[in-house]
């Protein structure tokens, strides 16, 4: 499947949005996120037509987690309402997919609105960026393919970890404090598994635990999926989107040495592309 790099955000899009009121409780908000496999929902006022509602915000992961889960607060008294990113950051349909990854990157986001007639109808997310980028014939992925060992240079060193015994409360104030999506779960020293934003909203707040009562080992995967350091970005991104995963431990020798994130990519995507878009500013 070859893709046009220069392709506009419209065709790209998902125009299909799952939505909530205002004034959904969060652990609601999380337990439909678990149910769709989605890490965002658009929100709309109390009383509205899901079929053509007026959108006035986002809520994601990151908001369930550090907005309710990191501050300890009770998911089943805060309202999406108290917490949504709002008002909503859009980009217009007719924009590149380029700077899609630069407007994302600039503001630290993983889900960016769509409009048309300054009006919201659809969202693209940094999945559908990196699909699209590694399998254009050419742009900033491509660019890479005849640098040596390019997982090497896009991936993260600096590994945080948590031990599995530890509460999830802890495991949110750290992820909300690090800025970072996943931990890797350690016993005695040894990586025994990944903890990620997703498996804490999905598995735990979903369900209306308390973050302060259950432990990591409860929530994390323990079979890790890694990729070897050699392989290309292409490679990981496939193994990303098979899995459907967003951060993937890099070995070398069988020892990690380095994650990634698909953020990591998004990231790497707009700093090369940075030179043109400054230049049309």
């Amino acid at each position: 499947m070859n893709v046009d790099f220069r392709e506009t955000i419209g065709h790209c899009m998902q125009r299909d949005l799952e939505g909530v009121s205002e004034d959904t409780c969060a652990v609601n908000a999380a337990s439909l996120m678990a149910a769709r496999r989605i890490g965002c929902l658009v929100v709309h006022p109390p009383g509205e037509e899901p079929q053509d509602p007026h959108i006035i915000g986002l809520i994601s992961e990151t908001d369930l987690l550090r907005q309710v889960m990191a501050k300890g607060l009770a998911g089943g008294g805060t309202t999406v309402g108290q917490i949504m990113a709002s008002p909503l950051l859009s980009i217009p349909s007719d924009r590149l997919m380029l700077d899609a990854s630069h407007f994302m990157e600039k503001h630290g986001i993983r889900h960016l609105c769509v409009s048309e007639a300054h009006k919201i109808v659809g969202l693209i997310s940094v999945r559908d960026l990196v699909k699209h980028f590694v399998y254009a014939e050419k742009g900033p992925i491509r660019d890479l393919d005849d640098v040596y060992r390019p997982l090497s240079v896009l991936m993260r060193r600096n590994i945080e970890t948590i031990d599995r015994d530890a509460t999830l409360l802890t495991v949110a104030q750290r992820m909300g404090e690090k800025r970072i999506g996943a931990l890797l779960v350690t016993q005695d020293g040894e990586t025994v598994g990944i903890v990620t934003e997703r498996d804490l909203i999905h598995k735990s707040m979903a369900h209306n635990q308390d973050p302060a009562q259950v432990r990591v080992a409860s929530v994390m995967t323990q079979t890790l999926i890694d990729i070897d350091i050699n392989r290309t970005v292409h490679d990981a991104s496939d193994l990303m989107a098979e899995k459907n995963i967003r951060h993937l431990p890099i070995t070398e020798n069988r020892t990690i040495v380095g994650i990634l994130s698909v953020r990591d990519l998004v990231k790497m995507i707009s700093v090369r592309d940075r030179p043109r878009f400054l230049n049309q500013q």
